[in-house]
C-alpha cells in the first residue's frame, strides 16, 4: 500500500514498503496451485474476513522480512511489531535503497534518515495499513466488494487461507490475500487490476509469530534523536468546506476520512485559502488523497497522469490552485474526483 501526503509542500507517494506492505509483479508469477481447504461449516463474509485480518494486525507480535515490488521496482524491509493491548509499536528498517528507520507508537511516528542525519516526527491517523474498514464511519464494503475463498497455501513457512476480495464495479481494484490460518495475519497480498492482472504484490519472505519484541527498547530508540536534526511538520485539522472546497458529486463508495492543511512559504501573506490541503477518502480498503496547493507557474507546467504499480495520480489546474489526486484506484476513479472538485469561494 502507499501513504500519500505532503513533503516540503509537495504531494508525494511514500510506499508502505518503508513501513510494510506492497508488491511483486503480475505476468511473471507462477500459476497458483492451491491445496484444497477442508470443508468449513461457515463461509466467512467479506466483513468477517477483513475484520479478522484487521484484528490480527493490531493484536499480534511478530518479526518478519517483507519483499515488495511494483513494476520493475523491488524493495525489502525488516519489521518488528509488538502490542500490549492498549498500544502497539512497530519498527521498520529498509533493507534496500537508502537506509531509513521508521518507528511508530500508535499514531506517533518518527522516521530517521541516517545519511542526512535528519528525523521527521509526525502524527498519522493511518500508515496505509490494510484493511482500513474500521476507519470508515459507515461500513458499505459489502455493497462494493465480494469475498471468495480460494484455498490454502504456504507463505514464509506458514499455512495461509487464500481469499479474493473482488470489486462489484470498475471504480476500484480487487485483492488476493493470504491470511495466516491460526491468527488471521495478512502474510501476502496482491492488488488486482483488469481481468485479475497483478498490479502489486507484497509477501513475507520470513515471519516469526509471537516474537519477543521489546516495547521498552523500541520506545528508547524512538526517543533517541541525538545527532539528528528533528523536523516536526505542523498540520492543522480542518474540513474541505472550511477551506472553501467541495465535490460537486460524490464518487460511489468513497467517504471523506480526514482533511488537513499545511502552510507553505508565503502562504500567510497571500491570504486565507493559500495553505496546502490534503483531503483523504476511503472506501474501507482503497484510499484516495486530494492534494490542493497554490498554483505555481514554474512548477505546475503541464497537466499529467502517472502510474506506479497500483498507484495512479492525475493533476489539473483549478483556478488559482493546483490539484493532484493520488490513490490505489483506477485512473478513471481519480479523474472523477478531479473533475468533481470545485471552489466554493
Amino acid at each position: 500500500m502507499s501513504v500519500l501526503r505532503f513533503q516540503h509542500g509537495r504531494p508525494v507517494i511514500r510506499r508502505w514498503g518503508a513501513a510494510a506492505l506492497v508488491a511483486l509483479v503480475s505476468g511473471f508469477m507462477a500459476p497458483v496451485h492451491a491445496q484444497n481447504a477442508p470443508a468449513s461449516a461457515h463461509v466467512r463474509s467479506v466483513n468477517e474476513w477483513l475484520t479478522r485480518m484487521h484484528e490480527a494486525s493490531n493484536q499480534r507480535s511478530y518479526i518478519g522480512t517483507l519483499v515488495v515490488s511494483a513494476g520493475s521496482a523491488m524493495s525489502a524491509s525488516k519489521i518488528w511489531h509488538v502490542c500490549d493491548g492498549s498500544q502497539q509499536m512497530e519498527r521498520v528498517d529498509t533493507l534496500t535503497g537508502a537506509p531509513r528507520t521508521t518507528i511508530r507508537r500508535n499514531k506517533e511516528v518518527i522516521t530517521f534518515v541516517p545519511e542526512a542525519k535528519t528525523a521527521f516526527v509526525e502524527k498519522r491517523d493511518s500508515l496505509g495499513m490494510f484493511p482500513e474498514l474500521l476507519r470508515t464511519p459507515s461500513n458499505l464494503i459489502p455493497q462494493f466488494y465480494s469475498a471468495r475463498e480460494v484455498g490454502v497455501q504456504r507463505v514464509a513457512g506458514h499455512l495461509a487461507d487464500m481469499v479474493e476480495i473482488l470489486p462489484r464495479d470498475d471504480l476500484r481494484f480487487g485483492y488476493r490475500i493470504w491470511s495466516e490460518r491460526q491468527t488471521g495475519l495478512v502474510v501476502k497480498l496482491q492488488t488486482l487490476g483488469e481481468q485479475g492482472a497483478v498490479l502489486e504484490q507484497v509477501a513475507f519472505s520470513e515471519l516469526q509469530l509471537d516474537a519477543p519484541v521489546s516495547m521498552d527498547k523500541l520506545s528508547k530508540l524512538m526517543k533517541d534523536t541525538r545527532g539528528y536534526e528533528v523536523h516536526k511538520p505542523t498540520l492543522k485539522k480542518t474540513t474541505a468546506e472550511a477551506e472553501g472546497w467541495r465535490l460537486k458529486e460524490p464518487v460511489p463508495g468513497f467517504t471523506a476520512m480526514s482533511c488537513h492543511t499545511r502552510e507553505t512559504p508565503g502562504a500567510a501573506a497571500q491570504g486565507p485559502g493559500q495553505a496546502s490541503m490534503q483531503w483523504v477518502f476511503s472506501d474501507g480498503l482503497a484510499s484516495v488523497s486530494l492534494f490542493v496547493e497554490p498554483f505555481d507557474a514554474q512548477r505546475h507546467t503541464q497537466e499529467t497522469s502517472a502510474t506506479v504499480g497500483a498507484t495512479n495520480s492525475v493533476n489539473r489546474r483549478v483556478g488559482d490552485h493546483w490539484l493532484t489526486v493520488m490513490g490505489e484506484a483506477p485512473a478513471a476513479t481519480l479523474r472523477r474526483f478531479a473533475i468533481a472538485l470545485e471552489r466554493t469561494r
